[in-house]
């Protein structure tokens, strides 16, 4: 059991992550779920209850200023803390298979040439001007850099329509 949940730190807070808790705010306030993540400004609860019926989550935001009190009340097991952690990603259901994959790699580099943007292979992804990966299935979805504005701008071309070739109608469902 916690109190003073605001005068603790990041690195306490972490211990209560992806445990059910039991939260005390207010008067007479108690909410219950398990924790997801903790703002570290607002020292803010997000609480996630799952609804095993309908397959879906609800979330509830427990200000910081107003808990009183953090009771443990279980450990998550490996099903569940799998659950909290990709029930709040987009879904990825296009499976596209190798050669597919291989084409459209080759398609965004031929495209990213194109138009003189420097990119290399890294194995199965493309490496663009040695601050930017993009990953399987290469839309623009599955670009990564910490530098924004050439994140935005790749992403951007990426997203033309003339960078690929029509998808093949026997390789399977087309990821968008």
């Amino acid at each position: 059991m916690q109190r003073d949940w605001t005068l603790l730190g990041p690195l306490q807070w972490i211990r209560y992550v992806n445990k059910q808790v039991k939260v005390k705010a207010g008067k007479d306030e108690e909410h219950r779920g398990w924790l997801l993540t903790v703002d570290p400004v607002s020292a803010s609860l997000v609480l996630v209850n799952f609804r095993d019926e309908e397959g879906g989550a609800s979330v509830q935001v427990v200000m910081g200023h107003a808990v009183e009190e953090v009771e443990v009340l279980q450990e998550a097991d490996e099903e569940t803390t799998e659950r909290l952690q990709t029930s709040f990603l987009p879904p990825r259901t296009c499976k596209l298979d190798p050669d597919e994959l291989k084409r459209r790699k080759a398609g965004v580099r031929r495209w990213l040439e194109k138009n003189r943007v420097p990119v290399e292979e890294e194995g199965d992804e493309l490496r663009v001007a040695g601050v930017l990966t993009i990953t399987a299935p290469y839309g623009p979805e599955d670009c990564c850099s910490s530098n924004q504005i050439i994140l935005d701008r790749i992403q951007k071309l990426i997203q033309s329509p003339i960078q690929l070739q029509p998808p093949d109608p026997e390789s399977g469902p087309d990821c968008p």
